[in-house]
C-alpha cells in the first residue's frame, strides 16, 4: 500500500479534501478530516525499511529484529 509522502498517497488525499470541500466542510476542517481519516487506515502506514541497509549499522540494531 502506499505510503505518507507517496505520489498514490497524495493524489487520494487530494481527491478525499476536494470531496469534502464539495460537501460544505471548511479548508481547515477538510485538511483535518482527510489526515484523520488517512491515519486511521492501516493500509496507509509505513512498513519500515525495506532492505538490510535500511535497518542501519548491523552492531545498533535492536536484537529481536532478524
Amino acid at each position: 500500500m502506499p505510503e505518507p509522502g507517496s505520489k498514490k498517497y497524495d493524489t487520494r488525499r487530494a481527491r478525499l479534501r476536494k470531496e469534502a470541500e464539495r460537501s460544505g466542510i471548511s479548508d481547515q476542517d477538510a485538511n483535518r478530516a482527510v489526515n484523520e481519516e488517512l491515519q486511521e487506515g492501516d493500509d496507509w502506514g509505513s512498513r519500515g525499511p525495506r532492505t538490510e541497509r535500511g535497518r542501519g549499522p548491523k552492531g545498533e540494531r535492536p536484537s529481536g529484529s532478524d
